[in-house]
């Protein structure tokens, strides 16, 4: 089986752990970190991460599971398969 690859996207306000629950909840539905990105500029955090979905069956329930962890939180949490974001962001 090839690999198949999605774009996490995290945006909001800093926050302790957010680094940490994001990645408990991909951790639990068996998805590897294959490249991750975060930075903080004044208050605001965003991290990009590309992840192998290649064991995942249904990505809309991990968005669901990711959205239900940011909205509490006020992050805005998106997945992505990565060959639709390429698409979306050709110049």
């Amino acid at each position: 089986m090839s690999q198949r690859t999605a774009v996490v996207s995290v945006i909001g306000k800093d926050q302790v752990g957010i680094i940490s629950k994001v990645t408990t909840v991909l951790a639990e539905e068996n998805v590897n970190i294959l490249d991750i990105s975060q930075t903080i500029l004044q208050d605001f955090f965003t991290m990009m991460m590309i992840v192998d979905v290649s064991n995942l069956e249904n990505l809309d329930a991990l968005q669901q599971k990711l959205t239900n962890l940011g909205n509490p939180l006020g992050l805005t949490i998106n997945v992505q398969l990565e060959q639709i974001f390429q698409a979306m962001h050709r110049v």
